[in-house]
């Protein structure tokens, strides 16, 4: 009898989607969207959702397109729209620009977390925010560009310098399976200049290491200042996957962004 209710469960969150499942048993605290960002993928959050759920929260790792900022926001801001309890909006990297782009338009979003990411400013793009200070060494491991059908180009870090440029401070053979199932960003959306800036009306948690090679520091800090963000946690020696390899760390952030009134 135990098997036929499980398995009726399942089917039943098959058939209504996420949102009513998760409701059933997450009633009481917000459900936590995680963005990913360039040249890396949904499974970059594995050890911060394993924390998320055992400390009972309904966690979504979503796919992030990677084509355009306004494109990839709208994405996810579907998503969000389907989830009709409060969110959390998590970013990493490019994903800073993507969930600041989501958040727009939706009043469920009570929270948006910055993990070793850009939070743009209306006008602002990646490109120039990780330009803005020095520190970046992202285009000297950058790969010859794969041009598309449409004119645009898809961007990945050489397979041989991923681990020191991108997550220097992973196993080198998980930072090795990282740089082969790494997923490309377009040279647009990294140039794409930000819409409206939904940290001027959603507080905002930052949270980012001292030895990141994509966005300097000194970067991150500029703009978690400028958002003047709830908390913002400094790991010393973490590398660009701060989530990675201290999962503990942005998951206790997360649970302060989303226990906070």
């Amino acid at each position: 009898m135990k098997k036929l209710f499980a398995g009726l469960a399942l089917a039943f969150a098959m058939v209504t989607g996420p949102n009513a499942f998760a409701q059933t048993k997450h009633v009481d605290k917000p459900f936590m969207v995680l963005v990913h960002g360039a040249f890396a993928d949904a499974s970059s959050w594995n050890g911060v959702i394993k924390i998320l759920r055992k400390d009972g929260y309904f966690v979504i790792a979503a796919a992030n397109p990677l084509r355009g900022v306004k494109s990839d926001g709208q994405y996810i801001g579907s998503l969000v729209t389907a989830l009709t309890r409060p969110v959390v909006l998590v970013g990493h990297s490019y994903g800073g620009n993507v969930i600041t782009e989501a958040a727009n338009g939706h009043p469920n979003v009570k929270a948006l977390v910055y993990v070793s990411a850009f939070s743009p400013d209306t006008g602002d793009s990646a490109s120039e925010l990780a330009g803005k200070f020095p520190g970046s060494t992202l285009g000297q491991a950058l790969a010859p560009p794969a041009l598309l059908p449409d004119g645009n180009k898809d961007l990945y870090i050489l397979q041989d310098r991923f681990p020191a440029q991108f997550a220097a401070d992973v196993p080198m053979a998980q930072a090795a399976l990282m740089a082969a199932t790494q997923r490309p960003v377009t040279e647009a959306a990294l140039n794409e200049k930000s819409g409206e800036a939904a940290w001027k009306s959603i507080p905002s948690w930052h949270v980012y290491g001292t030895a990141d090679k994509n966005i300097p520091p000194a970067a991150m800090a500029f703009m978690a200042a400028r958002a003047h963000a709830r908390d913002v946690v400094v790991v010393k020696g973490a590398s660009h996957v701060v989530m990675v390899s201290h999962p503990e760390a942005v998951a206790r952030l997360i649970e302060e962004a989303a226990a906070a009134q």
